[in-house]
């Protein structure tokens, strides 16, 4: 459904924290935003997790919503997702989601699929990747989306589902990393692909709930991922490697039991950066843009229940690590998508909350 936007015309509004480097430009009402991809016309796609897809222009304007859309299954972290533009969106106007589907006996898992955008239409929409097994519960779908710098692969981030062994089992593709080509077949390069069954897909494996990927201006992919309690990761994704999750973990089990640090297992992948307390990260995204000229190449985690957007650098300075947590800045709200405009300019989705609630849509800009 079209939410109807409040602000006729874009304002500008207080910063959260005075002393917030930008000045915070509110554009638009939405609800239960989830994320947001910008088309070579400036205007964005943005995705609200009960089901609509949008086109809003840069003055906030809902131009329309898109029909076509796949059927969601909407509940708790569940819904529309992600929303990507292929490489050669340009001349092919194809598009990738990511939803919820239902299964069956009150299962149901994430799904990927192609489709193209026709003036405001989906058309050919064709499911290209699924979540196997689907399962029960409506938490830790993951399903962020992001292409390689040279288009040619997919990379698909695939929760564990709230239930902890799936990350390291060989029979699903719960949380893990997935790579594929872009109609869904599985590239022979892959770390596992001599494995056969899902296990073809995996590019990383024991992953918790990763809510962000990211390739840097060199190629590397990055990702965030959201620990148990506390915990949370930033890390840099290695071909083949295992993650350790849920035999490790700087966070332990909301029952308080504890899980044995990464430090106790070296043969997994620790983290290059992690948060305790939690930060709760809802997106990732790798500035490169020159309007902040003092943070391109600096990555960009929202964060949920810090209600924050957090700069992580690669170069910091008498630091033990070069990569550490260099701002933080506090935005009175649930920060569910950050992503860079085409003048690069910052814009920020707001999250609705999972029991309901509107969600905004902001630019952030330097300060005049």
């Amino acid at each position: 459904m079209i939410t109807s936007l409040l602000l006729s015309t874009a304002f500008l509004m207080q910063s959260a924290a005075a002393d917030n480097p930008f000045e915070t430009e509110i554009v638009a009402d939405l609800e239960h935003p989830w994320a947001m991809t910008f088309m070579p016309d400036g205007r964005l796609l943005v995705t609200e997790k009960a089901g609509s897809l949008l086109i809003v222009n840069q003055s906030g304007d809902v131009e329309t919503e898109v029909s076509g859309v796949p059927e969601v299954d909407f509940g708790g972290q569940g819904g529309l997702g992600d929303i990507i533009l292929a490489p050669d969106f340009a001349t092919s106007g194809k598009v990738y989601v990511s939803f919820v589907e239902a299964g069956t006996r009150g299962r149901r898992g994430a799904a990927v699929a192609s489709a193209t955008l026709n003036g405001d239409a989906l058309e050919g929409l064709e499911v290209i990747w699924r979540q196997e097994p689907k399962t029960t519960g409506r938490g830790h779908f993951g399903h962020r989306l992001a292409f390689s710098p040279d288009g040619q692969h997919l990379f698909i981030s695939s929760g564990d589902r709230q239930k902890f062994t799936p990350a390291q089992s060989n029979r699903m593709n719960l949380g893990k990393i997935l790579r594929v080509n872009p109609d869904g077949s599985i590239p022979e390069d892959n770390p596992f692909y001599d494995q056969g069954g899902v296990m073809a897909e995996v590019w990383t494996l024991g992953m918790r709930n990763p809510l962000g990927l990211a390739f840097d201006a060199e190629g590397t992919l990055w990702e965030i991922e959201m620990g148990p309690a506390h915990g949370d990761e930033f890390q840099r994704i290695d071909r083949g490697e295992n993650y350790g999750y849920p035999i490790v973990s700087n966070g332990d089990h909301y029952s308080g039991r504890e899980i044995p640090d990464h430090d106790t297992r070296p043969e997994f992948r620790a983290p290059d950066e992690y948060w305790v307390p939690a930060i709760s990260p809802s997106s990732l995204m790798i500035y490169q843009g020159t309007a902040f000229p003092e943070w391109t190449g600096s990555a960009f985690i929202g964060g949920l229940s810090s209600q924050a957007i957090v700069r992580v650098a690669f170069d910091c300075e008498g630091e033990g690590d070069t990569i550490c947590e260099a701002e933080r800045f506090e935005m009175g709200a649930r920060i569910r998508e950050v992503e860079e405009g085409p003048a690069g300019n910052i814009w920020v989705l707001e999250d609705g909350g999972e029991r309901g609630g509107e969600g905004r849509l902001l630019k952030l800009s330097p300060q005049s």
